[in-house]
């Protein structure tokens, strides 16, 4: 794997993040590892001496879709920077990455991170600079304390997946599942109030599995951690993802209903309305199953936004079993979703079930009728909230001079003209809705 000529040590960094919530901390905590080394934070990776591409094995054809990012790094005199490849397709591809693309100085799957700091100095050195191991110790404590952060942090306080889905590839790239311990979880929470956020987002692949012992001995759930994050002073909001229905326990709910600081919004992917195709998928639950954990769910607050993920044309999927995954879409009634066609992922099971795979053409169409019922929910969702007032945690400036953007408590966009500070959290009228984001003013008598 290693270059013929030595690198320069790099001064400055760019990293990239595709997929998931989980890659973006990831891609957090890797600039955090490089401001440490004195390396300077850049906005165009062009201008960098460090490109790191964090990836994501769940887009389609992502190994390839990779190398054409690669590809794209070189710079109109034939240069390119050192080149990082991390994440899943770093951990799925390993020492194939570097063989195929000669430009490549550095490969780190998403359990090995935290040694990005000595893979540069190798690499600087003409070293092979490759590091795919899923050790058992946890690579959290060898990551510098959280600095200063946005209003809205993630926290990623479980890893990995023991489910085995016939078409995801998360358990080979991420690992079993690792629940992190107590005190490191709680010591990071602070430090990230500490550090100026407001509102924590707990990930996980399969984040309500996370179970582990507190500092005195009880075994605590994801809704015991929550109850202990509620304590924190100055933590405004928590939020969670994602979340399996397997592990969607009593406690869980009811912390829902219990819990103010507990945003009203779950996503709790069912993938399939279809018993078969979820018997296929290797889904531990049925349509029934799923239906009643939301009926709870809404029992407990009434008023939460539910999300979901789906797949279409899964291999074997007839028109009845799709007609089943829109009659779950209308009983439950999606604030948001996230749809998908299948698309196959070498190693997995799913991938061997050529017999039975689903024409391109025909999980296109399914794939639109799908996607044009969840967005007649969202926009539908999203009307409701028109004339009624509702807090805002501002999160970033708009496009428009004077323009603020936050998130509502149902995690909708809300964009508005305001001179109130990134962080505040402040009431919004809702005076128009879209079918990806709302629009508010501050109430007359605070605008005054």
């Amino acid at each position: 794997m290693s270059r013929t000529n030595r690198r320069t040590d790099p001064k400055s960094y760019f990293v990239k993040s595709f997929g998931c919530q989980m890659n973006v901390y990831d891609g957090e905590r890797m600039a955090e590892l490089l401001d440490a080394e004195g390396l300077a934070p850049v906005d165009d990776a062009d201008a960098a001496d460090l490109v790191v591409l964090n990836t994501c094995h769940i887009r389609e054809k992502a190994a390839e879709k990779v190398y054409s990012d690669i590809g794209r790094l070189r710079r109109d005199d034939g240069s390119t920077p050192m080149i990082a490849i991390a994440g899943c397709v770093a951990q799925a591809e390993g020492a194939e990455i570097p063989r195929r693309a000669r430009e490549v100085d550095i490969v780190v799957g998403p359990q090995a991170y935290h040694n990005l700091p000595t893979l540069v100095a190798k690499a600087a050195r003409g070293e092979d600079a490759l590091d795919t191991d899923m050790p058992v110790a946890s690579k959290f404590g060898a990551l510098p304390k959280r600095a200063k952060q946005a209003p809205s942090a993630f926290l990623t306080v479980q890893e990995g997946c023991d489910k085995f889905c016939t078409y995801c590839v998360v358990p080979y790239t991420r690992g079993a599942e690792v629940s992190r311990p107590w005190k490191a979880v709680i010591d990071e929470a602070r430090a990230l109030v500490d550090a100026g956020a407001k509102e924590i987002t707990l990930l996980g692949q399969n984040v309500n599995a996370w179970e582990t012992d507190d500092e005195t001995g009880n075994r605590q759930g994801l809704d015991g951690l929550i109850r202990a994050l509620d304590r924190i002073a100055g933590l405004e909001r928590i939020r969670y993802t994602t979340s399996h229905p397997n592990d969607m326990t009593e406690g869980l709910i009811r912390a829902h209903g219990e819990v103010d600081a507990l945003m009203p919004y779950l996503h709790l992917p069912v993938q399939s309305g279809s018993d078969p195709i979820l018997k296929a998928m290797n889904r531990s639950h049925s349509a029934a199953s799923y239906l009643a954990i939301i009926e709870r769910v809404r029992e407990a607050r009434p008023d939460i936004a539910i999300s979901g993920d789906f797949i279409v044309g899964f291999p074997g999927e007839s028109d009845e079993d799709f007609e089943a995954t829109l009659d779950i879409v209308r009983a439950t009634n999606y604030a948001q979703a996230f749809s998908f066609k299948y698309s196959a992922r070498p190693g997995t099971p799913a991938a061997e079930m050529t017999d039975c795979f689903i024409a391109p053409e025909l999980a296109d169409e399914r794939l639109q009728r799908l996607q044009a019922l969840l967005n007649e929910q969202q926009m539908a969702f999203n009307q409701q909230a028109i004339g009624k007032r509702t807090r805002v945690l501002l999160e970033r400036e708009g496009r428009k001079t004077g323009q603020r953007i936050g998130k509502s408590p149902w995690l909708q966009s809300v964009h508005l003209d305001t001179d109130e500070p990134i962080g505040t959290m402040i009431d919004v009228d809702i005076l128009s809705a879209g079918p990806r984001s709302l629009g508010g003013a501050m109430p007359a008598e605070e605008a005054a």
